[in-house]
């Protein structure tokens, strides 16, 4: 390997180091204690728990494997639950309406949902049950 192009910068370098004032490295290296503690690893975020509600519960698990893309990014403008300003035009709706538009699938003013969240696997009870979780929590 020609090493004619890197000794100029080898050069450079060895200049600033010496400009430092340092004539050999500390033997150890200190930082203060308020760094260390902004370096400890946060906590792990905190599963949330299933609603006790069986049909809520359901809906919580399809929400996670299915909804759960576009309503956490809001993609499409799909409503984030726990969003209360985002739901209160819907939640008056009902949650059966609400379900039949997200089954058909639907394009409006404020955003768009492909049918049944674009997975024709899931089933219409499936569907009511992640709208009723969704609901439930942005009530």
């Amino acid at each position: 390997m020609n090493m004619k192009p890197f000794l100029p910068c080898l050069t450079l370098g060895l200049v600033f180091l010496g400009a430092c004032g340092l004539e050999k490295p500390p033997a150890t290296l200190k930082f203060p204690e308020e760094k260390k503690e902004a370096a400890a690893p946060a906590a792990a975020p905190v599963a949330e728990k299933a609603p006790a509600d069986p049909k809520l519960a359901a809906g919580k698990a399809v929400y996670d494997t299915n909804c759960a893309a576009c309503h956490e990014a809001s993609m499409m403008g799909a409503p984030k639950p726990g969003d209360k300003a985002a739901w209160s035009a819907r939640i008056p709706q009902g949650v059966e309406t609400m379900a039949k538009k997200s089954i058909a699938g639907f394009q409006g003013k404020v955003g768009a949902m492909p049918p049944k969240g674009g997975n024709a696997s899931l089933t219409d009870e499936a569907i009511n049950n992640a709208v009723a979780f969704m609901v439930d929590k942005s009530k």
